[in-house]
């Protein structure tokens, strides 16, 4: 297995990593936001779209860790932080730029119309899987607008 590690700088390496993340899970416990140094990192489970693209038959998850640096603040919105064992879905990452400057909100829109919000000073993050990986049967499935 080879480890995935991606960084993204910009709206474009953003996108990139947000598919690669698109239906990843995670309870609570995953998260850490350490405001001294301005790190935000969500550890989950992400699902190999890349593997399931070449076959239909086998799909996979891997143990993976998101760190995004350079936050000033984190906010969530209809996220129930007292319940730690739900297993939360990441759709997609996107980012809503301030203004002319680079900074501005990533939000992680998760299943069920949650969203975790980070202020941040620009767009700076890793994507990488810290090993672990298992066979599973299901398939994420979307249901079509």
């Amino acid at each position: 297995m080879d480890a995935l590690k991606l960084m993204a700088l910009d709206e474009e390496d953003l996108a990139v990593i947000s598919a690669h993340v698109q239906d990843a899970v995670f309870k609570l416990e995953g998260i850490a936001y350490r405001p001294s140094n301005g790190h935000f990192t969500l550890v989950l489970n992400r699902f190999v779209w890349e593997k399931a693209l070449r076959s239909a038959k086998t799909f996979e998850r891997r143990r993976a860790a998101i760190t995004f640096k350079r936050v000033r603040a984190v906010r969530s919105l209809n996220l129930d932080r007292q319940d730690t064992e739900a297993v939360h879905v990441l759709l997609a990452i996107r980012f809503d730029k301030a203004g002319e400057g680079p900074d501005g909100t990533v939000e992680l829109l998760l299943a069920g119309g949650a969203t975790i919000a980070l202020d941040v000073e620009c767009i700076e993050l890793q994507l990488a899987e810290t090993g672990g990986a298992w066979e599973t049967s299901s398939r994420p499935r979307h249901d079509e607008a």
